[in-house]
């Protein structure tokens, strides 16, 4: 275990573009409305994220606290460390698989994160370095997969949860985003990408879909403009489905801590 920090969760897709990234933030901060101390951790070396949806400002530098580790970064009441701290936002990551897997150790490992009820990790999509790293080097207490409705997308799921299967990391539940569509004129909805999709994949996995997110402009909106939904408007009903979902979080993981690593590949 990193010192100080109970829970590790690590949030992750099997694919691109389904809202990993805002599922993340958006869980943190209302992990942190629970009263608990939390951390993100943007792990997304090749396209960081996390910065932007903080509302930090570009050019933003953490603090050294000696010549090997960094002070997070503070906002909205959780910490966070991202590559996009270390780099300008125009600067390619243009690193081998090797060289992402040191980056990530640096950023999870030489950050004083101070004692922490829950740090999230938001993951890069797929099943590459980075996530085994994570298995092998570090006690991860459970994971969230994020997905969309449609088959493509549910395929990708799959096997990012087959692959938390592999290294011994319990799925704490499914988040199912865009599942519905409800039309700002006339308030007609309709299942644009499917329906039913996130049952399906967890019912096939013994697991629980803990969350179903609307596809709504406000979600988008929030995250890019620096306050998302948690903290922009915390009585209203987006704010709702996040609220659930660190509640069951919370609710499997409040009792237990994770002891050590998980058994990685060969």
């Amino acid at each position: 275990m990193i010192e100080g920090v109970k829970q590790i969760v690590a949030v992750a897709s099997g694919k691109g573009g389904v809202g990993k990234s805002t599922v993340t933030v958006n869980l943190a901060l209302a992990m942190a409305a629970r009263g608990k101390r939390v951390g993100l951790l943007d792990a997304d070396i090749y396209g960081p994220s996390q910065a932007q949806m903080l509302g930090i400002a570009p050019g933003t530098r953490p603090r050294m606290i000696d010549e090997s580790t960094m002070a997070p970064i503070e906002a909205h009441g959780i910490k966070a460390m991202s590559m996009a701290f270390m780099v300008d936002v125009e600067t390619a990551m243009v690193w081998r698989g090797p060289m992402v897997a040191g980056a990530f150790q640096q950023l999870l490992n030489q950050t004083a994160w101070g004692e922490l009820d829950y740090l999230f990790i938001d993951m890069p999509p797929g099943t590459g370095d980075i996530q085994l790293t994570l298995a092998q080097k570090v006690a991860v207490a459970g994971a969230v997969i994020v997905t969309t409705p449609q088959d493509i997308a549910l395929l990708d799921a799959r096997k990012g949860i087959e692959m938390f299967r592999k290294v011994n990391v319990p799925v704490l539940g499914v988040v199912e985003n865009m599942s519905l569509h409800v039309c700002s004129n006339c308030g007609h909805a309709e299942p644009i990408f499917g329906e039913g999709g996130g049952e399906r994949v967890a019912a096939l996995y013994q697991t629980e879909v803990i969350g179903r997110l609307p596809l709504k402009l406000s979600i988008r909106e929030r995250s890019d403009s620096g306050c998302p939904s948690v903290v922009a408007e915390p009585d209203g009903e987006v704010a709702g489905y996040f609220n659930a979902m660190a509640e069951r979080v919370d609710q499997q993981l409040g009792t237990t801590v994770r002891k050590g690593p998980s058994i990685g590949f060969s």
